[in-house]
């Protein structure tokens, strides 16, 4: 069965770019094995991250995350069982939201920055959509 789960977290220490590529390097390594894909957002100290694949294995690469103590506040803000990936094309997508043009992000919330804590998970998952579709994902395909 696939799943889809959607959460955030902050991080705990400052986060440098390599930092983030350490962090996609792991994934885009150990992703393929578990079957798992997704996509990564990031902005100042806030990840959001969206992971698919068999509920097993996204179950346990969410309780590691969870876990890890370079994040906190970490909430899952949508899980459901799907019929599809929307995110196959990527062992791991990044999107640094820095980067991306803010009317996208105010079309979604009150403020023009990434706050997964204060808009609800489908609207998160509504930003990722709009993501994928203006091309402001990067990302090394699978």
């Amino acid at each position: 069965m696939l799943v889809r789960l959607l959460y955030a977290s902050r991080a705990v220490e400052p986060l440098s770019p390599e930092v983030i590529d350490d962090i996609l390097a792991s994934s885009r390594k150990g992703n393929p094995a578990s079957g798992i894909t997704g996509l990564l957002c990031h902005s100042g100290d806030i990840f959001m991250q969206v992971l698919e694949g068999g509920r097993d294995a996204v179950s346990a690469l969410y309780n590691r995350i969870a876990s890890d103590p370079r994040h906190r506040d970490v909430i899952i803000l949508q899980y459901e069982e799907i019929t599809e990936r929307r995110f196959a094309g990527w062992t791991m997508g990044q999107v640094n939201l820095s980067r991306v043009n803010p009317s996208i992000m105010l079309k979604y919330s009150e403020r023009p920055v990434l706050d997964p804590y204060s808009i609800s998970g489908k609207v998160s998952m509504a930003l990722l959509e709009e993501l994928i579709v203006t091309a402001c994902i990067a990302s090394r395909p699978n």
